[in-house]
């Protein structure tokens, strides 16, 4: 069995466009997100203007969000970020599942590369402490695992790699 080295390498976001989607709850968390995700973007050779940001409501929101923008054909991948903290009700269970599992239905019934970086925490530092400049920004890890995707889908499928 061969295990592929080349991918890593290969992932690149030059030429590619992005959308980044962002709730609008937690501003200061969410801010820390999109600056990851856009400097992530920039170190995988994006341009400024190969990446759009919009503003979604919140996290229950977001699969639809993301369908749409995926459906338009302008994108190459999209970017979901947010926070959703556990408060004293079961209303954090409800839309931090439906939104995975509504963000991961949109990447299989498109085709296009969805990243999740909706913070599901149980607290607001903790939310902090993923969302602050450097390593461990879950923004970042978003972005990156796009842009690893679209590598991936296209390594998947060219048929040089077919044996």
């Amino acid at each position: 069995m061969r295990r592929s080295e080349d991918q890593k390498s290969a992932s690149s976001a030059a030429g590619r466009r992005f959308a980044v989607l962002a709730t609008r709850w937690y501003d200061e968390v969410v801010d820390g997100l999109i600056a990851g995700a856009f400097d992530a973007f920039r170190e995988h050779g994006a341009l400024e203007s190969d990446v759009e940001l919009f503003h979604v409501p919140g996290a229950f929101e977001m699969p639809l969000a993301a369908q749409k923008a995926a459906e338009t054909g302008r994108f190459d991948g999209v970017v979901c970020l947010g926070a959703v903290v556990r408060g004293e009700t079961p209303h954090f269970d409800y839309i931090a599942g439906e939104a995975a599992r509504g963000l991961a239905d949109v990447a299989r019934k498109t085709g296009i590369p969805v990243g999740f970086g909706i913070l599901t925490c149980d607290t607001l530092d903790q939310a902090r402490e993923r969302s602050g400049p450097g390593h461990g920004n879950k923004g970042a890890e978003a972005a990156r695992a796009v842009v690893d995707m679209i590598a991936l889908i296209e390594q998947l499928a060219s048929p040089e790699r077919a044996s």
